[in-house]
């Protein structure tokens, strides 16, 4: 249990910057192993999702409850990506992000990161991966910035 730990929260760390891993992921996590694989699958607090472990690349997918915990607890993130206020209900209820309703983005979001989307008022609205760079998605007007995966159902 104790190397399963270090190894997902230091994916966290990389995946989303340092001290992540050991916030996100405190003693008590429960790992849940796929029965096929025996490979850790889900990561689990208290009975609610934090995360998935993806089989493809080893790398994290966010539940919006993760999401809501960074974004109150971790300063230095920099997965985010403030979508316009007018459109903060169509993205909470699951619908993707246009690249024509990003107001701002962090620097260093690349294609295919794991991103949170929120409103500018700050609230967690989905999590979802970047279809495109943080540059792009402020310099293009049409097509998916973010393929919401979750939305948090409120806005």
């Amino acid at each position: 249990m104790e190397n399963a730990l270090r190894h997902i929260r230091g994916i966290a760390d990389y995946q989303f910057g340092q001290g992540v891993g050991a916030k996100l992921f405190p003693d008590n996590v429960e790992l849940v192993y796929s029965p096929a694989t025996k490979r850790i699958r889900f990561i689990n607090l208290n009975g609610k999702r934090l995360a998935t472990l993806r089989p493809t690349d080893s790398f994290l997918s966010l539940s919006v409850t993760a999401a809501r915990f960074l974004s109150e607890n971790v300063a230095s993130l920099h997965c985010f990506v403030t979508v316009r206020n007018d459109v903060a209900k169509f993205v909470a209820d699951g619908g993707d992000v246009f690249a024509a309703h990003v107001v701002k983005v962090d620097g260093e979001v690349c294609a295919k990161d794991e991103v949170i989307a929120v409103d500018e008022d700050k609230r967690v609205l989905a999590v979802g991966r970047a279809m495109l760079s943080g540059a792009e998605m402020l310099a293009f007007k049409v097509g998916v910035a973010v393929k919401v995966r979750h939305g948090s159902g409120k806005s």
